[in-house]
């Protein structure tokens, strides 16, 4: 799945994100969800998230068990 839709992501799911300083590299960055930071339902660019960790960036996939 890919993080465009907010109601596919609550905390603590893992997922891949892209860090703003990674976004040329498209580098992924996986973790677990603690925060939804977008509030509309869609983004083209993924929803914004912040992880466990404390890192921000936009979901690229959903993990899937």
């Amino acid at each position: 799945m890919n993080g465009q839709n907010r109601k596919d992501i609550i905390p603590g799911i893992a997922v891949d994100i892209v860090l703003k300083a990674d976004q040329r590299s498209g580098k992924l960055t996986s973790g677990v969800v603690k925060d939804i930071l977008t509030n509309s339902s869609f983004h083209p660019h993924g929803i914004k998230v912040r992880l466990t960790d404390g890192q921000v960036g936009r979901v690229q996939e959903i993990k899937t068990k």
